[in-house]
């Protein structure tokens, strides 16, 4: 155990000062448990007591979260550990600006803004690039921070069009069983991009433009032959394209077009036999000029607390099978002794029969 000092946080508004604290003071106890400090009230100061440098690292926090509740920031769970996972990454300083970008204000006014310093990047990819892979777990937001992009981009009218497409896979279902013509048996997979969609614009203006064809929501094979120009392209679910598929989606890019590409390399439904045009992609282009690969990782999870831990798990599982497969290809030694073995059995069953005739 370290030195116990107490530090002194001071809030210039105890508006400020209520939202860090959230519901039953469940922020602060978060803090007080990750940290192993004790956090009181007293006025507008919040005394913080224990080891020194944990109660440095409160300070820290505190202070973060101050500042984003004085900017009109909702201090919420996801916020609270994200940004004790930053001091403790040494990474605090970032916050500030993570409040300033606003990529989009939805239907409902409410602004879209990154809430991890890898959504930051992303962001700053897709506004830099002409071209932008992101990649990462389920619940970083690649999808939904892409179209909140490609809506800011038709407001601005740097772009004509926004298109949306996937690859519509079975992941285990059959897609002929599903009721209604065509449009209704694809309509089902390509629902998270309509949602999103509804979100930024609601459904009335997404409508409008859908008639208009100034938005196009379609499967990726609806892609092949076409040349789109001026274009906010999104291809979601890019994990299940094919190698081929991949080159055909990227090789539409026109004139003045931005293009997104979004998956998660750990949730693949092709057959075992292909190869995923993501992680291919992902190969062949790293080196390619004006194409942004961003990597997002289960720290940068916006979703409920439980999605970081399941993904988590997930990843401790697959590193250990593959430490297992890769201690057992060390052992060829006692593989083939037993290989050996049945080669003398078969040799003395086949002088038996000999005898025997």
């Amino acid at each position: 155990m370290g030195k116990q000092v107490e530090r002194i946080v001071n809030a210039e508004r105890v508006e400020d000062l209520i939202a860090v604290f959230g519901s039953f003071d469940e922020n602060v106890k978060r803090i007080e448990d990750a940290l192993t400090v004790h956090v009181v009230n007293r006025g507008t100061d919040l005394r913080i007591t224990g080891d020194e440098e944990m109660a440095d690292k409160a300070v820290r926090t505190l202070e973060g979260l101050l500042a984003l509740a004085a900017k009109g920031e909702t201090i919420d769970e996801q916020r609270v550990r994200y940004l004790i996972t930053l001091v403790n990454e040494g990474n605090d300083s970032q916050v500030a600006q993570m409040a300033k970008d606003v990529v989009c204000i939805t239907a409902r006014g409410k602004p879209i803004k990154a809430k991890t310093v890898g959504q930051q990047q992303y962001m700053k990819a897709m506004q830099s690039h002409t071209v932008t892979i992101g990649v990462g777990p389920a619940g970083t937001g690649k999808t939904y921070l892409a179209v909140a992009a490609a809506v800011a981009a038709f407001r601005e009218r740097t772009v004509n069009r926004i298109i949306l497409t996937r690859p519509a896979v079975e992941a285990g279902e059959r897609l002929g069983f599903l009721p209604g013509d065509l449009q209704n048996k694809v309509d089902p997979y390509l629902r998270p991009l309509y949602d999103a969609l509804y979100d930024m614009l609601g459904a009335e203006t997404f409508q409008k433009y859908q008639e208009r064809g100034s938005i196009e929501v379609a499967p990726l094979a609806y892609m092949r032959g076409r040349t789109l120009d001026d274009s906010f392209i999104i291809l979601d679910e890019a994990q299940n394209t094919t190698r081929e598929q991949m080159k055909m989606f990227l090789t539409r890019l026109g004139f003045g077009s931005k293009v997104v590409i979004t998956g998660d390399v750990t949730q693949i439904d092709l057959p075992s036999d292909k190869v995923s045009g993501l992680k291919d992609a992902i190969r062949v282009l790293d080196d390619v000029k004006d194409i942004a690969i961003c990597r997002l990782t289960s720290a940068d999870v916006v979703r409920h607390a439980l999605v970081q831990q399941i993904i988590n798990a997930y990843e401790r599982s697959d590193r250990q099978a593959q430490e297992r497969k890769a201690a057992q290809r060390k052992q060829p030694a006692s593989g083939q002794s037993r290989a050996k073995k049945p080669e003398k059995k078969s040799g003395t069953s086949a002088k038996k029969l000999n005898r025997k005739k």
